[in-house]
């Protein structure tokens, strides 16, 4: 697909069809494992519902993925660095 000079692009028919949208649908682009997917939204939900959803799809992949037992003072060294180097007046 090629996009417009207002970066507008046509969804295919076969597409259309596949994905049960057609004028004044709505779609959106989620990302998942940094690839772009067209996907249908539910217009019985309202939107905070479907962040609510992404948001723990999200964290459910990165479930275990973190360190345990940082104190906020490890993260701030971890984040930013060390301040060795801060005149401590």
């Amino acid at each position: 697909m090629r996009l417009t000079r207002k970066c507008q692009m046509t969804v295919p028919k076969h597409i259309r069809q596949k994905m049960g949208i057609g004028p004044g649908s709505s779609v959106d682009i989620i990302f998942q494992e940094g690839k772009p997917f067209l996907v249908k939204v539910d217009e019985n939900r309202d939107d905070s519902q479907r962040r609510l959803e992404e948001l723990r799809e999200h964290l459910t992949r990165v479930r275990g993925t973190g360190k345990r037992g940082l104190s906020s003072y490890d993260i701030i060294n971890l984040t930013r660095g060390p301040f060795d180097d801060v005149d401590d007046r």
